[in-house]
């Protein structure tokens, strides 16, 4: 692993477009050797995109290795370029209101604000991005190998101070974290069964969404922004957006803002559809007994 992160440290001094393209080479190959994978990737291509042929599929699902894989190497630019570096190859863009070109960070901060930050393979810049000019917080999975996840939170914690939290230390740390006006990133568009989930359509599919989002919102009276990273064209960098905050929500309804977030998250897919996260089993957990749709894939 030492080796593995040396490694990546010397991939940091290569230029964007280099680096970039180098992730690109190494996705590709990825697609072809990780066949339980890629059916995972098409098998959700499929559900979610039935309006597609099976080789705009297999095209998307490349793209989405490739960017996946550039999203991996690209870390090492996160975690040890300079401030003035990153500066370059970010681009904030805003929503009326909001300070042009800057993050909003009084909007985010005169308030309890829940950040949600979906599964998109650029998420990581909009954290550093923020992390630049703000505190805040966010919940992390702890890394087997002791010296990555030293790396990881290092890297996630070398501008501001951040709290790092996992998801056996529960709710309370949120909730203290957010009643002390620091923003708090979610990630909420994962699978982890039926525990505090309900079934909601995504992109049609009935899907194990956890109602974290609105039952944290309602509790703490905290609003939500919604903040997505992507790939600016040419291997110049990133785009960080930072969308309006949502009116009126939770309100009295759990599963009907759950439901709003979802369809939030698909709009936001389909205008970036290789950058979000295919590979995850999004459809595991069945209602009912039904099924699964990965019965034959790891």
């Amino acid at each position: 692993m030492k080796l593995l992160l040396g490694f990546m440290w010397l991939l940091h001094w290569l230029p964007l477009p280099v680096l970039g393209r180098f992730g690109d080479l190494v996705g590709s190959l990825l697609f072809v050797i990780m066949g339980p994978r890629r059916e995972i990737a098409l098998t959700n291509l499929r559900l979610c995109l039935p309006e597609l042929s099976e080789a705009e599929r297999r095209t998307l699902a490349r793209q989405h290795f490739q960017a996946y894989s550039r999203s991996v190497f690209e870390r090492a630019i996160l975690w040890w370029a300079s401030e003035a570096r990153l500066r370059r190859l970010i681009v904030i863009e805003t929503s009326a209101g909001m300070p042009p070109g800057q993050i909003p960070v009084a909007a985010m901060t005169e308030k309890p604000t829940i950040l949600l930050c979906p599964h998109f393979v650029c998420l990581d810049v909009a954290g550093a991005s923020i992390a630049m000019e703000a505190s805040a917080s966010s919940m992390y999975v702890q890394q087997k190998n002791a010296a990555f996840d030293a790396v990881l939170r290092a890297g996630r914690a070398r501008f501001k101070p951040v709290k790092l939290f996992t998801r056996q230390d529960g709710i309370k740390p949120i909730l203290r974290a957010l009643r002390d006006r620091l923003p708090y990133f979610m990630l909420p568009d994962m699978d982890f069964g039926e525990k505090d989930a309900e079934f909601v359509p995504f992109f049609g599919i009935d899907a194990a969404t956890l109602t974290a989002t609105a039952r944290i919102a309602a509790t703490t009276g905290a609003q939500v922004m919604p903040v997505i990273a992507t790939f600016l064209p040419g291997y110049r960098g990133w785009r960080v957006k930072f969308y309006p905050v949502w009116d009126n929500y939770p309100g009295p309804d759990m599963v009907a803002a759950t439901r709003r977030m979802n369809a939030f998250i698909e709009d936001r897919v389909r205008e970036a559809p290789a950058e979000y996260f295919w590979t995850h089993k999004r459809f595991k957990t069945r209602p009912n007994g039904e099924p699964s749709f990965y019965s034959n894939k790891r």
